[in-house]
């Protein structure tokens, strides 16, 4: 009984199904999700991108510089802009539907929580015009605005993710998971998770601001730890790109700052979705065929982090 317990474990655990080394180009980096699904390391992140020509003409770069994970919510209000652009795009890069990983995320929301959990994942497929979706995320573990300063989510989190579990044993998405999730609210899913584990908690981390302890009890669960604002966001990515050590650090390998921060976060086996809107970025963005000495890992682990962007935290109880 327990070496079965032992077995099912390794088969659920997120496993790197690249070859360690620096021949690996970036956009070849996956992972192997506990359904058996790839996934890639590095993928493209479409929040603040809106209207069909834009993100027809920006997704039009991605796909040409190699990105093949979409990563979208509900919240962005973007899922229709990119399924109309997608159906321009495949036939032109000459792509299928599998060949592209769709992420989106429910958004927090209360009439889409609990009960309707299951509706709003019929309808944000609806929205992108396909069959399916590859990966849904619970986008924050509550709902604003918080009805009461000390609601107690941990039921209505509960009844979400087994809507989820229903959507995705029913074909309509083929991995779930979560989305600003702490060590105390992963905890709370794992003890009843319905048969599925999450295969991805998405987390604000970079240099400025990482919950290491969380990365830690994620990797012995088996769920991988995928990063977004790794160039310290939309507002704030100036305060970080302009930081001395991070400066120093890209002088010295010769790649930009933002090369530094994402491959940062690699090393650490946290992904990582990125978002641009000129192809020199893009590219950028994907040329991260190095690897940062350890020395130089630890100034950037080491850095004062002067604390989360996001504005969803641990308040949500």
């Amino acid at each position: 009984m327990y070496l079965l317990g032992y077995y099912l474990v390794v088969l659920l655990t997120v496993v790197v199904t690249v070859r360690a080394g620096r021949n690996v180009r970036a956009k070849d980096l996956k992972v192997t999700l506990p359904s058996g699904d790839k996934m890639s390391m590095i993928g493209f992140g479409t929040g603040g991108i809106n209207g069909v020509k834009t993100m027809t003409n920006i997704l039009d770069d991605a796909l040409s510089a190699g990105y093949r994970l979409i990563d979208a919510a509900a919240f962005y209000e973007n899922e229709e802009d990119i399924g109309i652009a997608l159906k321009e795009l495949l036939p032109k890069h000459h792509l299928t539907r599998n060949d592209i990983f769709i992420t989106s995320k429910l958004a927090p929301k209360k009439d889409l929580f609990g009960e309707h959990a299951y509706e709003a994942l019929k309808q944000a497929i609806q929205r992108f015009g396909t069959d399916y979706i590859d990966l849904y995320l619970i986008h924050f573990p509550g709902y604003f605005p918080l009805p009461e300063p000390n609601m107690n989510f941990s039921a209505l989190r509960d009844e979400t993710w087994k809507q989820l579990v229903k959507g995705q044993k029913e074909g309509l998405v083929r991995n779930i998971g979560v989305s600003n999730y702490n060590i105390r609210q992963l905890k709370e899913l794992l003890r009843n998770d319905h048969g599925v584990k999450p295969a991805i908690n998405q987390v604000e981390w970079h240099p400025d601001y990482h919950q290491d302890e969380l990365l830690k009890f994620c990797k012995k669960q088996g769920v991988a730890l995928q990063a977004y604002f790794s160039l310290g966001g939309v507002n704030n990515k100036t305060v970080l790109l302009e930081k001395p050590e991070v400066k120093q650090i890209a002088i010295k390998l010769r790649k930009s700052p933002s090369q530094v921060l994402l491959k940062w976060a690699l090393q650490q086996n946290v992904l990582v979705v990125p978002g641009s809107r000129t192809r020199k970025h893009m590219d950028q963005n994907l040329d991260l065929n190095f690897k940062i000495p350890e020395a130089d890992m630890k100034i950037l682990n080491n850095l004062k982090q002067a604390g989360r962007i996001s504005m969803f935290p641990d308040i949500i109880i």
